[in-house]
């Protein structure tokens, strides 16, 4: 029965928000935080100074009734000023009321009006309050006097409505909210020109990175993208960074195609041949044959084995590698070799010593299995290989020489580079490619290769630091 097939749901990536908001964001919401902290401090300022204001006139209001209480044959009298109502004349037409009254006994006025406790005011010292009258709130302005004569304090008050106040506070509120609203508003429109400008860089750099699309071919150079703000500079130092290491990486895979192609089309060419003349039937095409196959077998082994150990990617975890144990291994594994070309291996190492590193021991064994493998292949017969370890101070040496021929000293600088050979066509097989593993898998180890002594034979020598493990890191 067939099953039914459900696609399979992907998750959708989610949307971050554009910088040009994140910017105008970023510089309004401050601005809000700001105008709301003003706002408040302007309300606060507005409402005293409409307080203060007020409380002038009431009180120039209170002083010109005050000034009228006089004693005159034991008796207070007052004659209220019009120009004292006049003064709280106002577009709002609020209400007045007064009242003057001698001790508790009312002179005039308004009998209801709230009146103050004598005891708490001081003589001649105006005091205004708040108060609720007649279902209105109220301003009362009151004083006390003290008359020749009269033993009653006189208490003299005057009150309105704040209509006229409220009025006021709010058109100056509103005043102050229409302004913030326009500065809010101005600086919203002039901020995102503003940040197209200051984002001009960052789109150049974008088209220059986007122009590269359009070329036919991979393009690997230095971006040209003109002066750059001091915030974008370590930007395009790392993109450009990146191109190098992507222009180098791929060189490296170019070159190494390129060298690899070149030195597997004679073996396969070869063996091209010998399978035609064994098709003949000639009876030595065979052997050919199997000598291509090999030849073409260690070209191919050693081509991966460089290209393990110039992997770029991330390294494999730290081992404890024995130096002492994988030379044995090595010598183990070409011990046959060595004896079918009469050659000697000698391992000189300290008994008792520790030649433990911290390192890779896959890359370990390519380094010593190369410089045993070219000692064998270019020495004399009867020669010897000589592995020397040696522990001293900060680091271990590793030392392979050989008592063959040795290398001219204007061959010494090439030596490790891919596919250099010694001797041409005449010299021993080989594919080039052996000192070039064991200088990549030494630089992939953090270790040193140098050549030694070559005043007889071939002299490599590799240095392993202590901190190998951490200078690995930095290549």
């Amino acid at each position: 029965m067939p099953t039914e097939t459900r696609p399979v749901s992907r998750p959708v990536p989610r949307q971050a928000i554009a910088l040009r908001t994140r910017l105008l964001a970023a510089m309004l919401g401050p601005l809000l935080a700001v105008a709301t902290i003003v706002g408040i401090g302007g309300a606060t300022l507005i409402a005293d100074v409409v307080r203060r204001t007020n409380d002038r006139v009431l009180g120039g209001a209170l002083g010109a009734i005050a000034e009228t209480v006089q004693v005159e044959r034991g008796e207070v009298t007052l004659d209220l000023p019009p120009a004292a109502f006049g003064m709280l004349e106002n577009g709002e037409r609020d209400n007045v009321y007064y009242r003057i009254a001698v001790g508790g006994e009312l002179l005039t006025g308004y009998a209801d009006l709230p009146a103050p406790d004598p005891e708490t005011l001081v003589t001649d010292q105006p005091r205004f309050r708040f108060a609720r009258y007649r279902d209105q709130d109220i301003r009362i302005g009151e004083v006390k006097r003290m008359l020749p004569r009269i033993d009653r304090p006189v208490i003299v008050q005057i009150a309105e409505t704040l209509d006229n106040r409220k009025a006021l506070t709010n058109r100056l509120l509103g005043a102050l909210l229409l302004a913030e609203l326009a500065l809010v508003g101005m600086a919203a429109l002039l901020l995102r020109p503003a940040l197209g400008w200051s984002l001009r860089p960052l789109a150049r750099l974008r088209e220059a990175i986007q122009s590269r699309e359009l070329s036919s071919r991979p393009d690997f150079s230095p971006l040209d993208n003109g002066p750059l703000p001091r915030e974008l500079q370590p930007l395009a130092t790392a993109f450009n960074q990146l191109l190098a290491q992507l222009d180098t990486a791929t060189g490296g895979v170019r070159r190494f195609t390129a060298d690899a192609s070149h030195q597997m089309r004679t073996p396969l060419s070869v063996l091209k041949v010998q399978v035609a003349l064994a098709r003949r039937g000639s009876s030595g095409a065979l052997d050919e044959i199997g000598d291509a196959v090999s030849r073409l077998e260690r070209l191919v082994t050693q081509l991966l084995a460089l290209a393990r150990a110039e992997e770029a990617g991330v390294s494999a975890p730290l081992e404890a590698v024995d130096l002492k144990e994988v030379c044995s291994a090595v010598i183990s594994r070409l011990i046959n070799q060595a004896i079918m070309a009469g050659v000697e291996l000698d391992l000189e190492a300290d008994d008792g010593v520790d030649y433990g590193i911290s390192g890779h021991r896959t890359l370990a064994f390519e380094i010593i299995a190369n410089l045993i493998d070219n000692g064998i292949r270019y020495n004399r017969r009867g020669g010897t290989v000589s592995i020397t370890l040696l522990r001293r101070q900060g680091e271990t040496l590793l030392t392979v020489r050989d008592d063959g021929p040795g290398i001219p000293p204007d061959k010494q600088e090439a030596i490790f580079e891919r596919f250099v050979r010694l001797g041409g066509a005449q010299g021993p097989d080989g594919t080039g490619l052996g000192l070039a593993i064991v200088r990549s898998a030494a630089q992939r180890m953090g270790a040193r290769v140098a050549l030694g002594d070559m005043r007889v034979g071939t002299a490599i020598v590799i240095r392993f630091p202590d901190d190998a493990h951490k200078r690995a890191l930095t290549i």
